[in-house]
Formats: structure tokens, sequence, C-alpha cells
């Protein structure tokens, strides 16, 4: 584990340019608006949060894994595999990563089975449709996307730095640890460095509550525009937010969303005879993991 975050695998090669995560984005949004994009990771970071409540995760297990699902994402489309498998496979992972400790076979599949039927039953009216082998594989592709960089840096030990700074003010801080847990809901923690997120949902929750900061961020060394940058991404989502109608929305929206290539009858790397000739069956694993909840 690196000693602070500018040495960090975070910081070197997980804060990402816009640019680059359209570019990324571009096949899947040739079927999708932006927001409906959004729209889509919203709901998964939802799922992700209620499977993590069922399990009785700390909420910074939760928050690795939203951003596990995020950066996955990143680099993927969503034709890539099941967000609905993928989602409590970054889970399965944090939970480890975070010290919280592995979580059993049977226990991950019940929570999602409880979750889906409780929440959920609205877009997923049957159970679910993987078991625990299939997550374990998901894992494996999980891990080979974020090139095993695992640990994070979040924004919530920065922004107990900054309210000690301002005397505890503890409705200041509840208020702006919401707001971080919010956050986790659009780009921004695969854009800015976690300093800045917390930065920025101490500026909003300051906003909110009417409280003049604005000599306390004055004085501050740090770029000023990227913390109204931040401001500004976690307000527009709060804008989505008034007038998104998940429950009506989102079943159509999971209807246009890519859905995986049909698998190949024999994929190039095998012989006449079907048998695979490089040993290598992860392409098969692959169009197994990205089937799609019919």
């Amino acid at each position: 584990m690196a000693g602070n975050f500018w040495q960090s695998s975070h910081y070197q090669q997980w804060i990402l340019d816009r640019s680059d995560l359209l570019r990324e984005r571009h096949d899947d949004l040739k079927h999708l608006s932006q927001e409906d994009y959004q729209k889509i990771m919203i709901f998964f970071a939802n799922v992700i949060q209620a499977l993590g409540e069922n399990l009785k995760l700390r909420q910074q297990v939760i928050a690795t894994a939203t951003v596990y699902f995020k950066r996955f994402y990143s680099r993927n489309s969503l034709r890539c595999i099941d967000p609905l498998l993928m989602a409590p496979t970054c889970i399965f992972l944090a939970a480890k990563v975070e010290e919280f400790g592995a979580l059993s076979n049977n226990r991950i599949i019940t929570s999602c089975q409880q979750v889906l039927k409780s929440k959920f039953s609205y877009v997923y009216p049957q159970d679910f449709p993987y078991r625990q082998h299939q997550i374990l594989e998901c894992e494996f592709f999980l891990l080979e996307a974020m090139d095993c960089c695992l640990i994070l840096y979040h924004p919530y030990r920065p922004l107990l730095q900054y309210i000690q700074e301002l005397g505890q003010d503890e409705n200041l801080l509840q208020t702006a640890w919401r707001v971080i847990n919010d956050s986790l809901r659009t780009d921004v923690s695969l854009l800015y460095p976690p300093y800045l997120i917390a930065l920025g949902s101490l500026h909003l929750a300051s906003v909110i509550l009417q409280k003049d900061l604005k000599q306390w961020f004055a004085e501050l060394t740090v770029d000023l525009d990227k913390i109204i940058e931040i401001t500004k991404e976690i307000m527009s989502l709060y804008d989505l937010w008034k007038a998104y109608d998940e429950k009506k929305e989102i079943p159509k929206l999971l209807q246009s969303m890519p859905k995986p290539n049909p698998a190949p009858s024999r994929p190039p790397s095998q012989g006449a005879n079907g048998q695979d000739v490089s040993g290598n069956s992860q392409a098969a694993q692959q169009t197994q993991l990205s089937q799609g909840v019919q």
C-alpha cells in the first residue's frame, strides 16, 4: 500500500480525463444519451448501496465497491458484463480489500435475492440469475480491468480533517458526509483527487446550511476552480434527481442498454473439432458472464 495518495496507483493510474472517459463510453453512447447513461449508473449505485446495507457493511466498503464498479465501466462497455452481476462482484471484492472479511458464498447470493425482491422487483421480478462461481469468474475480469489497483483513497478522511479545522461542526460534517455519499453517483471519483471531492462536498454543505466559509476557502492553497467544478457536478445530480422517476424510467432504460453479443459458434482459437487450441477459455467465460437478464 502506498504511503500517501500522490504515490498511489489511485493517483497515478485512476485519475482520468473527462475526454478519455467520454471516448471510452462512445459505444454505449451510440444507444444511450449521456443523461440516460448516468441514470443507469445511478441505479446500479443504488443496487450496490442496498446490497451493502443488507450485508451490514461499513459505508467505506460500499464506497469502494461503487468506485470499482465505475472503474470497470470506465474502460468497458455495458455490453461487456451484465451490471447486475458486476454489482455484487464489486461488493464481494471490496469487502476483502477493506478488511471487512470475505463474504460467504451463500450470504452474497442470499443478499442479492433479498434485495432484488424487496427493493428492485419492479425491474427484476425473477430471482437473482447468477451463482457464486459466476461472481468468482467476474471478479477475475474486474481485477484485470483495474490492473489490480485495489487501494482507494476516499474523501471521508480529509473531510474529517477539514471539519476539525473548522471547529468540529457536527451538522456541517453530517451534511458534507451525505454529499460525499451522493457524489458516488457521479463521475467525480474518477476525475478528481479525494481531498478536492471533500472540499467540494464541504462547499456545497456550507451553501445548504447557509454557513459562510468564503474566507476559509480563500485561504486554501488549492485550485478553487476544481472545487466549483465538483460542486456543479453534484448539483447537476440533484437537478437530475428532481425529475427522475426511477421506478418508471429504469425498466425502459435497461431494455435499451447495449446487450451482449451472441456467443460465436466456435471462437477463432479453436480447432476443427471445437477444442480450445490455446488452452484459454477466457473468451467463453466472458461470453457467459455477459449474458444479461432476459
